[in-house]
């Protein structure tokens, strides 16, 4: 968990420092002592800064549509909850969408999307989302906890990208856990990739069924494979899965499942796809040991050969991504804490992703050494 810091340098001072900060509305939620942050900001010098600082935002589901960046993020207030494990101190409520034209460029905070209170199953927790298109409309995905205190995943449409957005009354049949990532493949077939262990509660649906009374953190079996994300091909019209949702195994080298004890490089939360030269590059977070990893397959189900990091540990405990191209450059966009010091109130960043020759991707260091 990093270093508390309260404070957020004002809106009009922190837009002097960066380009791309230049969405509409006021100063950021939550503000506190210029004189800690400008103690806290001496210390490190980040490699990128946030795209947005009115508010608070973290998650980053990126796509490029109409010749622009939409990004799909978590909106991160300052709740009540003290922190825990099971991340009940983020206590997001709505979604709000960032657009941009290029990297660097202004940034467009859109109004709220989708509402908590507009969901008629949700009851709490709007996690991280993400969004797809297909045939004229755009659909959001996204964690909720339900009336029983479970995770379930909806979707919602929208005939623009930025919204507002129209939920579905239920949440998708089968689903569970959460942070929903979307592929579409080149054949046009769309694939959802989703969970997450501790708060996640992947855990807590190993039976098909929720557990209430579930482990709160893994399997607790160090030395048995560990829990695996899932993924399953979604409808023609994109609103529920037409399949079962299987495991996504991610093996090493010699193509044995990853071990429960192997924190640094097993799946915890945070899914995303993407491909690169007829490649399937599945990425993730580790959770506790704070990296972006990933593993390349040759099928959108797997398995996935683990290769490396993607990202080292940002500022805050959290660490969440996606991956896309535009005009010929890969981009990574993912968070951290720099504005606030507070895990709970993260800002999304956004850096050039670089790839070596034999298709490996080249770690980043989010500070600049």
């Amino acid at each position: 968990m990093s270093r508390r810091i309260y404070a957020a340098l004002a809106a009009t001072a922190f837009c002097g420092l960066m380009a791309a900060c230049n969405g509409t509305g006021g100063a950021p939620e939550a503000t506190a002592s210029a004189d800690a942050k400008s103690e806290a900001a001496s210390d490190k010098k980040y490699l990128s800064q946030p795209l947005v600082s009115e508010i608070y935002t973290a998650d980053p589901s990126a796509h490029v549509w109409n010749g622009k960046f939409y990004i799909y993020p978590s909106h991160d207030i300052d709740g009540p909850t003290p922190e825990d494990d099971l991340g009940s101190h983020f206590e997001m409520r709505d979604y709000r969408v960032l657009s941009m034209d290029k990297v660097g460029g202004k940034v467009t905070i859109g109004p709220v999307a989708l509402d908590v209170k507009q969901v008629p199953w949700a009851d709490k927790q709007m996690w991280a989302p993400d969004a797809a298109f297909k045939n004229g409309t755009y659909y959001l995905y996204f964690p909720a906890k339900d009336k029983q205190g479970a995770f379930r995943i909806g979707v919602a449409t929208s005939k623009d990208p930025m919204g507002p957005f129209k939920p579905q009354a239920e949440p998708i049949k089968g689903s569970y856990s959460i942070d929903p990532a979307v592929f579409t493949d080149d054949d046009g077939q769309s694939y959802m990739y989703f969970g997450g262990i501790w708060g996640g509660q992947l855990q807590r649906n190993t039976g098909g069924k929720y557990d209430p009374n579930g482990s709160k953190t893994d399997l607790q079996a160090d030395d048995k494979p560990a829990l695996l994300p899932r993924v399953a091909r979604m409808s023609g019209d994109m609103l529920e899965f037409a399949e079962a949702p299987r495991e996504v195994k991610i093996v090493d080298e010699k193509g044995k499942l990853l071990l429960g004890g192997d924190h640094d490089r097993r799946f915890f939360e945070a899914a995303w796809m993407h491909k690169y030269k007829g490649k399937y590059y599945f990425s993730y977070s580790t959770g506790d040991t704070h990296y972006l990893a990933y593993g390349i397959g040759d099928s959108p189900y797997g398995p996935f050969t683990y290769k490396g990091r993607i990202l080292e540990p940002v500022e805050g405990w959290t660490t969440h991504h996606s991956i896309v191209e535009k005009d010929g450059k890969w981009w990574l966009f993912y968070a951290d804490s720099q504005l606030s010091g507070q895990t709970r109130l993260r800002n999304v960043k956004v850096t050039e992703l670089h790839y070596n020759e034999d298709g490996t991707i080249r770690t980043i260091d989010p500070f600049v050494r």
